[in-house]
């Protein structure tokens, strides 16, 4: 297997600014446009992380807290925040600059889970994650409940073997 890796080395950074074809007849940015940002965010991150073809899994979680506005700039920065056997999840923070007045603002985030695979579309292990800030610890531990949650609603974990999501409430 690879050498572990922290949260830090796999760190993507993206900024773009808003175009009118990107935008709502509100002049908002389109929430498809920014979810294709996030992910191409996001599959950097996690190919960072394994060094290798990553495919997305699924898109755990998603906020659109405020609008984006034409001709703001958009900033997403992502980085993993937990590897299991052959995914890994990233977490996403979306922040935009007012073009006029440059005050940046946190307004979205996401979550996105993606898993490494070989040349034939296979998946194959990653490297483990060594969390170091406590936002990357709290992150990292909340990873294990996120997926411990989605394997129960899947129909492939039984609610008594989550003893991450149990611990929660004893």
């Amino acid at each position: 297997m690879a050498k572990t890796r922290t949260a830090k080395e796999t760190l993507a950074v993206m900024s773009e600014i808003v175009l009118p074809n990107d935008t709502n007849t509100l002049g908002n940015l389109m929430g498809g446009r920014l979810l294709h940002l996030m992910d191409i965010c996001s599959a950097i991150s996690a190919h960072r992380h394994c060094r290798r073809v990553v495919v997305t899994a699924s898109v755990n979680n998603v906020s659109f807290n405020q609008p984006i506005k034409l001709g703001d700039i958009v900033t997403i920065e992502s980085k993993v925040s937990r590897a299991f056997s052959t995914s890994m999840e990233v977490f996403i923070e979306v922040s935009v600059e007012n073009h006029v007045t440059g005050e940046k603002v946190k307004c979205n985030e996401a979550i996105y889970t993606f898993v490494a695979v070989d040349q034939l579309g296979n998946p194959i292990t990653v490297p483990e994650l060594i969390p170091e800030t406590e936002t990357e610890k709290m992150r990292y531990d909340a990873a294990l409940r996120r997926k411990q949650l989605s394997l129960i609603l899947a129909g492939r974990m039984k609610p008594n073997d989550a003893t991450e999501l149990k611990a929660l409430f004893s």
